[in-house]
């Protein structure tokens, strides 16, 4: 039987009447992970309404946002860096903000509980095998991260151990005392990751316990997880997020489908249910392999899906004169390049739905997308990620009929920018940096570092409002904070 976990018990919360409180984990501060554990949750729904409204709401009227019954433990991925103190003590858990020092975690309030136990148990077992911990500084140690994936609706539970080389003493054995602290785990996985590299995972594994993967249930289809597979953290929200896009869709069973960025294949196979034809497209090759793999599984025969970059696979339909009618796309947090986009508008399929984890990217490539013959006809957020600032939204657009009068209103700003600077406003700059290193900036910073960069400014942000006025300039901690916005834009 599967470990009972027990729920941590939350500290009380002290609240006031305008829904601010004390944060519930002991971590907070340290961890950063949780940045609105200083509201109760109905004011963090607020809060991230406002703030969709702000970014998106000059397009279309933004729906209320749909939040949780239950905004607790909905993390079905959990990851753990591990490392060791000064003074010789093994610890496990996430990087501290701007940081590389790891912030020892137990439990956390919104990851799984068994992901966690098991992560600590796994600390506990490394002294027992005379394991040590990777140290990037000395290129020492063995274990890196530990990867926990869970299966909501199945219960299945993947395991993988990322170490920096593939000699691991004692494989067997330790394999067997987990299994034994865990009888719940479905398979277990080394992934060996020897380089000095940000990126979680390494281009080799080897499945040391059960089949390699895990399997889950999600709007009724079965979808195969794989430790690269790109998989919806929350799946009680994503069931949500995913039959709101099919729906602003409008499928009837007549349309042709294109699902960009598909990943395992999950929205695609959703929605191949109501369309006549899907083609999903996806760069990584793993997960092409589980997306045909998972359609199979589900006996879908009207999808197929082909390892491509997805903007120059719309350019080759485009090309050949292959219409769609829609096409779904779930960029990553950065969102749609320049390219992606400018294929979308040669294919110009009927309807786009937009899904994004970061409205401040998606209000810039709906400003493109809007400016060069679309119409954004719904949004609707859904707080995927509660306690956090990150929330998703959907948006419908739909192709406009060249002949008819198109109307556009915006800022006098919008339309004197720079190629740099249409990438990103200066709000979206600011808030970036807000959320990213904690530090308020203003927009003469924001001027000044631009102008080191390279990138022309507008002479009215440089320029002091008299003669004799004194310019504050950039402090060094706010000007870094800067470029790494600009960088992460794509701005310089």
């Amino acid at each position: 039987m599967p470990k009972e976990q027990d729920a941590p018990a939350r500290p009380k919360k002290q609240k006031n009447n305008a829904g601010e409180q004390q944060p519930g984990c002991p971590l907070a501060k340290k961890c950063g992970g949780c940045q609105l554990q200083n509201m109760d949750y109905p004011r963090q729904l607020r809060f991230k309404q406002a703030k969709v409204v702000s970014l998106l709401g000059r397009f279309c009227h933004v729906k209320p946002i749909i939040g949780m019954e239950n905004p607790y433990h909905y993390r079905n991925k959990v990851q753990a860096a591990f490392g060791m103190t000064r003074g010789g003590k093994i610890v496990s858990g996430v990087y501290q903000a701007s940081s590389h020092r790891i912030v020892n975690v137990d439990t956390c309030m919104i990851e799984d509980q068994i992901a966690d136990a098991i992560i600590v148990d796994i600390r506990k077992m490394l002294p027992q095998f005379q394991m040590q911990p990777y140290r990037e500084d000395a290129q020492t140690g063995l274990l890196r991260h530990v990867l926990v994936k869970r299966g909501f609706a199945s219960g299945e539970v993947m395991v993988v151990l990322v170490c920096a080389t593939p000699v691991f003493p004692m494989k067997k054995r330790f394999v067997r005392k987990l299994l034994q602290l865990h009888p719940e785990i479905t398979t277990i996985v080394l992934n060996v990751n020897p380089k000095r590299t940000s990126m979680l995972l390494g281009e080799r594994q080897e499945v040391l316990f059960g089949s390699g993967f895990i399997e889950d249930t999600l709007c009724g289809c079965v979808f195969r997880i794989s430790p690269k597979s790109f998989y919806q953290i929350n799946p009680v929200q994503t069931e949500i997020l995913y039959n709101k896009a099919i729906a602003a869709a409008g499928l009837d069973g007549s349309q042709t489908v294109l699902d960009a960025y598909c990943g395992i294949g999950t929205i695609g196979m959703v929605a191949a249910r109501q369309a006549k034809r899907v083609l999903g497209v996806e760069v990584n090759r793993e997960a092409v392999r589980d997306a045909k793999s998972n359609a199979r599984r589900n006996g879908i025969d009207n999808i197929d899906f082909v390892c491509a970059d997805a903007g120059a696979f719309m350019t080759e339909l485009a090309n050949a004169g292959q219409g769609v009618d829609v096409v779904f796309m779930d960029p990553p947090r950065a969102g749609s390049d320049r390219a992606f986009l400018s294929s979308l508008l040669k294919l110009q399929p009927r309807k786009v739905v937009y899904i994004s984890c970061n409205p401040q990217t998606q209000q810039r490539d709906l400003r493109y997308l809007v400016q060069n013959g679309y119409r954004v006809q719904s949004i609707q957020p859904v707080d995927m990620f509660p306690h956090t600032l990150h929330v998703e939204t959907v948006c419908l657009l739909s192709k406009l009929n060249a002949k008819q009068h198109i109307e556009i209103n915006l800022d006098m700003d919008e339309l004197d920018l720079t190629d740099a600077e249409k990438k990103a406003t200066y709000q979206e700059i600011k808030d970036y940096v807000l959320e990213h290193s904690g530090l308020k900036v203003s927009s003469l910073y924001i001027a000044q570092v631009k102008q080191k960069c390279g990138i022309i400014e507008r002479e009215n942000y440089n320029n002091p409002k008299s003669e004799d006025a004194k310019q504050p300039q950039c402090p060094p901690e706010k000007g870094k904070a800067i470029k790494g916005a600009l960088k992460h834009f794509g701005m310089i």
